[in-house]
């Protein structure tokens, strides 16, 4: 396979695979975004750093006469909507575990979501109101550690991570909208992508275990739960692809603690969606643009809307061309 070939395919593919926010968990929000692991979420790329940048749109309602819990009120008659950035710095080490490429990346998300309520039932404190209220309110969410490692093995590509949300004091208590879910995120996953430069054809896939704690500031224990991912995705050229993409996050467990006042609320979505990529090079850096949009088709107990994701990544400095992995990538998410 021809070095330039490897890299074109690839660098398209990996564009879109590493930060995060979406969920029944405490206001239907938690560490896992639909569709955010899509194309080369299986690979890993050679040591050297890589930086990448993510713009998340979301717009959806939850029915009247379904009421959800945020910031500790209960509200109903919903509509959310979310402008969140997330920069994600990575380095991939020179160093191999069990054959296998370590890396690791840190997420700062930061925006506004904007949450208005037809109603809201019950307020924070046990406070109890009966009016329309709207909050949009600019913040910084939780940081996000990730680590991962990644093997290669001909046009098969897959990854083993782990990502931890950590709470870092930026929570607004009392607010309704807030990038910071104030509550200890683990997210287990494994990944795996085949990819065939031949004929340019990506199929990717992701599942993976998130583990939610505790909000000290609702009293709001959130319920762990799986998700799923699958993408693909045909290169058109060596820097044009399109693809599809479905994803899939449902709760194994229901929401608990003295502030959950709903019971046991366990949420569920569906999202199905397409995404456009675009691999260009400034000054001899490659970079990547990849456009992703899903629609929520089958949701409970959370928001139905649709997402945006805007990503644009490239390397940090010189990325040495090797023998392994096979094809060399731009970058690359947890």
């Amino acid at each position: 396979m021809q070095m330039r070939l490897g890299i074109k395919f690839t660098c398209a593919a990996l564009f879109c695979t590493m930060a995060s926010t979406a969920s029944g968990t405490e206001g239907g929000a938690g560490l896992y975004v639909p569709g955010l692991k899509g194309p080369g979420a299986g690979i890993v790329p050679p040591p050297g750093f890589y930086f990448e940048n993510d713009f998340y749109s979301y717009s959806g309602r939850i029915s009247a006469a379904r009421p959800i819990q945020i910031g500790g009120a209960v509200v109903a008659n919903v509509k959310a909507e979310a402008r969140v950035d997330f920069m994600t710095p990575t380095w991939v080490t020179p160093f191999e575990i069990l054959g296998g490429n370590l890396a690791f990346a840190v997420t700062v998300p930061f925006g506004t979501p904007r949450i208005s309520a037809g109603a809201v039932i019950t307020g924070p404190r046990g406070r109890t109101f009966g009016f329309s209220q709207r909050d949009a309110t600019f913040n910084i969410g939780d940081p996000v550690v990730s680590s991962f490692i990644g093997w290669h093995a001909g046009n098969f590509h897959w990854q083993v991570g782990t990502s931890v949300s950590i709470p870092s004091g930026s929570y607004q208590e009392g607010e309704l909208s807030n990038v910071s879910f104030n509550r200890w995120i683990g997210d287990f996953y494994a990944a795996g992508t085949w990819l065939d430069p031949k004929i340019g054809l990506d199929i990717s896939a992701a599942v993976g275990f998130e583990v939610n704690g505790k909000n000290d500031a609702t009293d709001y224990r959130s319920g762990n739960a799986i998700h799923a991912d699958l993408a693909i995705s045909q290169y058109l050229s060596k820097q044009f692809s399109v693809g599809v993409l479905a994803s899939h996050y449902q709760q194994v467990s229901g929401d608990g603690g003295a502030g959950a006042s709903l019971g046991s609320y366990k949420g569920r979505v569906t999202a199905v969606g397409a995404q456009v990529a675009y691999t260009f090079e400034v000054a001899g850096t490659p970079v990547s643009a990849r456009l992703k949009v899903l629609r929520e088709v089958d949701v409970e107990n959370r928001p139905r809307g649709t997402l945006g994701l805007f990503t644009i990544a490239l390397p940090i400095g010189h990325v040495p061309k090797s023998a392994s992995p096979p094809v060399e990538p731009a970058v690359v998410k947890r």
